[in-house]
């Protein structure tokens, strides 16, 4: 965003988020917001559209910082699903708010940033951890280009962290380098159990990368076909 601000002079870009289950915008930074807020956050609702942040597991409103499912409700949200009454009533609940199965945090004015994705979430040992806070850390290192993180079968822990990284051309480092690297910076448990460096990542026709691709992978390359079998609670 910065590049695109100083080198494009599109200097009132902004960030738009939604998905086509919202027609397809919730919500949208605006072009007299500070930079730093354009390139940090995707804004607040639209108008016309509200929005709100949910504990998973509760349904129940979370304040502000913390962290939970982004819901929202408006003129925007579709119907549903064309003769799938099943999936249309778990994505809309009986008061209209669409579950957009995105992890995100409101601050108090009501600007969102998007934090991950519900359905990616690790469950180690009873501890829910988010992909998307350890690839946000693994890209500090100078030597990382890319990072896609996913849970693989464990028959101790039930799943454990396992990362995909892409290095930068000229660069290198060891699994053993990268686990030293998150020691002390990142909870004992968020450190990638099992690291693989990979040339190119499994993409839609969209440029969407597959994590589901990527975990059957793991589970080929760590030889956890058994475990995988494994039905857990």
């Amino acid at each position: 965003m910065k590049k695109v601000v100083e080198v494009m002079n599109m200097r009132e870009i902004v960030i738009t988020y939604g998905q086509t289950e919202s027609s397809p915008g919730i919500t949208t930074s605006r072009t007299d917001d500070p930079l730093e807020l354009r390139v940090s956050t995707v804004g607040p609702a639209l108008p016309g559209v509200e929005m709100k942040i949910v504990d998973p597991e509760t349904g129940k409103d979370v304040s502000s910082g913390i962290q939970g499912e982004i819901c929202a409700r408006g003129y925007n949200i579709m119907k549903g699903y064309y003769k799938m009454p099943e999936a249309t009533a778990a994505a809309i609940d009986q008061d209209c708010w669409l579950h957009t199965g995105d992890l995100g945090v409101m601050d108090d004015n009501g600007y969102l940033k998007i934090t991950g994705r519900l359905k990616d979430m690790i469950i180690r040992g009873g501890e829910n951890i988010y992909p998307r806070e350890i690839e946000e850390f693994l890209y500090t290192h100078s030597a990382v280009k890319d990072v896609q993180v996913v849970g693989v079968p464990s028959v101790k822990y039930g799943e454990e962290v396992m990362a995909f990284i892409q290095l930068k051309e000229g660069q290198s480092v060891t699994e053993e380098e990268l686990k030293e690297y998150c020691q002390g910076q990142i909870a004992r448990y968020k450190i990638p159990r099992y690291i693989a460096f990979i040339d190119s990542y499994p993409i839609t026709a969209s440029g969407k990368i597959q994590k589901y691709k990527l975990r059957q992978m793991a589970i080929e390359m760590l030889d956890l076909q058994d475990v995988a079998k494994i039905e857990t609670a």
